[in-house]
């Protein structure tokens, strides 16, 4: 049993989520920042669209084995695209019979796998417009659940975690029982191994994923997921001022959410170059990355910009 914490899992239940249309208020700040920009590129009527329905089954092969215990997006793209064809049209094939039909883009992904190139493309984008401005901060809730969870495992051991886990799952005589999963399964058939996967995003329930030979996989919600979006305020920075300069120090507190050129021009008062011009220099300095989709750029704060603002409004 092992703990991962998988990029894909988050495109997967994040996406579900944004075609819902839910007004989820756990994420509600996320969904009005990125909703409108998905539908902007397009991303939410493409090939994720016709993958990921807002309720069932979801493709197999979009969740692959992960290889370590963090892998990056790059790592599961590579897999994704590596998708045997015969399990590729198999998972299509369980998709149409839950789904009725499958809509033109996956005929022809049935029809021609190297279209998975496509696919990848378009996760990629996906990725970088709705997850990658917040990974920092996702990255750390779903590291604080493994933590956890591990140390639980370690001092009380594997019936108290999944006790603990959630309502629908239990352990008894090392037998793990899930709460509306129609069909048993035991070592031999299920693939070696139990994936842990905690989830931002993910619903109420459980998910699991059952591809032999490949190990099982169990996704569940992380803890502390409702604290995930709630505002970081940055205050007490005259300090970091006096170094940074005032329009610096103002563009990371602002940088609480992601946002673009334009969108920090309008929320500080600067002028549109006085901004591209603070954020390349702390951009160099490792305080704010860019994520591009097309022609949009979304500016967000690091790490260490976190860690340096909360320092500056700890009390000495």
């Amino acid at each position: 049993m092992r703990f991962v914490v998988s990029p894909m899992w988050q495109v997967g239940t994040s996406f579900r989520l944004l075609r819902t249309g839910a007004a989820d208020p756990v994420h509600r700040r996320w969904l009005e920042q990125v909703r409108h920009r998905l539908a902007v590129a397009g991303l939410d009527r493409g090939w994720l669209s016709e993958l990921i329905p807002p309720s069932g089954y979801v493709p197999d092969f979009l969740n692959p084995a992960p290889p370590g215990p963090a892998p990056t997006p790059a790592d599961e793209l590579a897999t994704i695209t590596a998708t045997p064809p015969e399990r590729l049209r198999r998972d299509l094939d369980h998709l149409r019979h839950h789904r009725g039909a499958l809509g033109d883009r996956l005929r022809a992904l049935h029809a021609d796998p190297r279209r998975l190139e496509q696919l990848a493309e378009e996760i990629q984008a996906y990725w970088e417009l709705a997850l990658a401005p917040y990974w920092a901060r996702i990255r750390a809730l779903l590291d604080a659940d493994v933590r956890h969870r591990a140390r639980q495992v370690a001092e009380q051991g594997a019936g108290h975690l999944f006790d603990d886990l959630h309502p629908l799952a239990s352990w008894h005589e090392d037998v793990l029982r899930l709460v509306r999963r129609p069909h048993t399964l035991s070592r031999a058939t299920a693939g070696s191994g139990l994936l842990l996967v905690p989830c931002a995003f993910k619903g109420p329930g459980l998910s699991t994923r059952v591809a032999p030979p490949d190990p099982p996989q169990l996704a569940y919600r992380a803890r502390g997921t409702g604290t995930l979006w709630e505002p970081r305020p940055a205050t007490g920075t005259a300090a970091l001022a006096a170094v940074l300069g005032r329009t610096r120090t103002l563009l990371l507190t602002t940088l609480d959410a992601p946002a673009t050129t334009t969108e920090l021009a309008a929320r500080t008062g600067a002028s549109m170059a006085a901004v591209s011009q603070n954020l390349s220099a702390l951009r160099d300095a490792g305080f704010v990355t860019a994520h591009r989709t097309g022609r949009t750029v979304l500016y967000a704060r690091t790490k260490t910009a976190d860690a340096v603002l909360a320092a500056q409004a700890a009390p000495s």
